[in-house]
């Protein structure tokens, strides 16, 4: 597991309550084989500084969005209300956390990718979900670009070619340096 999951789940714990009850031990988490997204957003220069603070609340996000489809990598998600609230409860941790280190711009980013990813659910295209989060974190970690915003609202007008968009977009910035990954 990564340490930017590792303070996610520390930070639940810190807040006691249902969601550091649920917590699973970490011999009782999943591989973290994931998109690590958290990285992906802390290699950027706009990172430079609080490269740590930047992957968590990636990954606290990302966590969210897991939460919201069921599976979670820290959480047990037998009770779905519980995985639902969490799920709200890690964005607004991903946002705040972006929202104190001054960072407008990286808020707008994931507030783009959590609408982006909540139509995706609604249509039921995981690949444009993954796309926008692939983009949503390198815009955090490198900025934007008029392609990326041109991506995005692609997406939103729900054309079939926003995910290939948001992905080629994302190597443009530099960070995501291989097709598919």
């Amino acid at each position: 597991m990564s340490a930017a999951l590792d303070r996610v789940a520390a930070a639940l714990a810190g807040d006691g309550g249902l969601l550091a009850q649920a917590l699973l031990a970490p011999g009782q988490r999943p591989p973290d084989d994931g998109p690590q997204l958290g990285a992906l957003a802390a290699a950027g220069p706009r990172a430079a500084g609080v490269e740590a603070r930047i992957a968590a609340v990636v990954e606290a996000a990302y966590e969210g969005h897991l939460l919201h489809l069921g599976r979670s990598r820290i959480l047990a998600t037998d009770d779905r209300d519980l995985a639902l609230l969490a799920g709200d409860r890690l964005y607004a941790l991903g946002l705040a956390g972006l929202a104190e280190l001054g960072d407008v711009d990286a808020v707008h980013e994931l507030a783009d990718v959590i609408g982006l990813c909540a139509q995706a659910r609604a249509e039921g295209d995981a690949e444009l979900a993954s796309a926008a989060w692939r983009a949503g974190a390198t815009a955090i970690g490198w900025g934007t670009t008029p392609a990326l915003e041109a991506a995005k609202a692609a997406a939103r007008r729900g054309d079939a070619g926003a995910p290939a968009a948001l992905s080629a977009a994302a190597r443009q910035l530099g960070g995501d340096p291989a097709p598919g990954r």
